[in-house]
């Protein structure tokens, strides 16, 4: 076994390398060391290169990046049963401590401790190997390429949305954002159950990318009134559940306005300003449920389960697969926000 690896290195802002790292070593217990085969650049990453932070968390020594990955077993540690070696696997990245108030009721996406790959001063999977928590580790089934698995981590994302919507069959959905997680997350709704998704974004590019996919209905807010698609698909009454994934500022202006009364608003994309608009009165007079998502927690079975379904196709995603060696032209692209990239992902193979 080779005593040093290669990693995707952040210095500080702007300065990305490949370096040579000290091998993981061996798994301990409860343990896997996996050989990476690709991980997908996340918009959290991409902010670390260019801002070299990200609000609290910032970069202040070497840190490796990357969260979104996929790989082979190469060896299990003490006690672990359900992986061996040269299984095909996806991994959840944050780790919480376990004895966390947050982890015992079943919340460990916000235990204020936890681990989380790629988020100062944790290093991330953008490396050769690494060793990770065989409880987080998850088997890809056959139907699933390494591609997929690597989307597994933002797709987690929207069934933990979908799924704190609370979404009844037969619901309409209306989702604000058609990036990475968007997508995911109307696709999401559609698998749980809601008869028709209607997407909105302000680049027609990204709404291209979904618009072929049955139940999904899109709308260009920058030429089109949102509210008046809304109404023409609801009666005039609203969806019933509302998904806010754009980060922007500009959609909480009427967000409190578009559900049907007694709806649902789900808070998934986080603002880069704090300092948004709401409502409190629309909200109080429809009684609204407002839902807020960071994260997720116990969903990665059920994302693996409906990802590796006939009717998903997480692989329409995936724009560009860039080699390791290229890995700052890949940090590069995704710092231009194309509105025809999508998820740009890297590959070790």
């Amino acid at each position: 076994m080779s005593h040093t690896i290669k990693a995707a290195v952040l210095h500080s802002k702007g300065d990305l390398r490949i370096d040579t790292i000290p091998h993981p070593g061996q798994p301990g217990p409860g343990e896997v060391l996996i050989k990476m085969h690709t991980v997908g650049i996340c918009g959290s990453d991409v902010h670390y290169y260019t801002h070299g932070r990200i609000g609290p968390y910032v970069v202040e020594e070497p840190m490796v990046l990357g969260h979104e990955g996929s790989g082979t077993v190469l060896a299990v540690g003490e006690g672990v049963t359900h992986l061996s070696p040269g299984q095909r696997v996806c991994m959840e990245p944050g780790i919480p401590n376990p004895r966390s108030r947050a982890t015992l009721e079943g919340r460990y996406n916000i235990d204020p401790d936890v681990r989380f790959w790629a988020t100062p001063p944790v290093d991330g999977c953008l490396a050769e190997e690494v060793i990770h928590p065989a409880a987080f580790t998850f088997a890809l089934p056959d139907a699933l390429s390494y591609a997929e698995g690597a989307l597994i981590e933002p797709f987690a994302v929207a069934v933990h949305s979908a799924t704190k919507a609370q979404i009844r069959p037969g619901d309409v959905a209306a989702v604000i954002g058609c990036g990475t997680i968007g997508i995911l997350t109307a696709l999401a709704a559609l698998a749980g159950g809601a008869s028709r998704v209607i997407v909105t974004d302000i680049a027609d590019e990204k709404l291209a990318l979904i618009a072929e996919v049955p139940g999904i209905i899109t709308c260009n807010a920058a030429t089109t009134s949102l509210s008046e698609v809304l109404d023409a698909h609801t009666g005039g009454w609203g969806p019933q559940v509302v998904c806010e994934c754009s980060g922007a500022s500009a959609p909480f202006s009427n967000l409190w306005e578009l559900p049907a009364p007694g709806g649902t608003v789900v808070i998934v994309g986080i603002p880069t300003d704090d300092d948004v608009p709401y409502n409190i009165t629309a909200a109080q007079a429809r009684e609204l449920r407002i839902e807020n998502v960071f994260r997720y927690a116990n969903v990665y079975p059920k994302a693996i389960d409906m990802a590796a379904s006939p009717s998903l196709d997480l692989s329409r995603l995936v724009t560009t697969t860039f080699c390791f060696d290229d890995v700052v032209d890949a940090f590069d692209r995704g710092a231009q926000a194309r509105p025809t990239d999508t998820k740009l992902q890297i590959c070790f193979e």
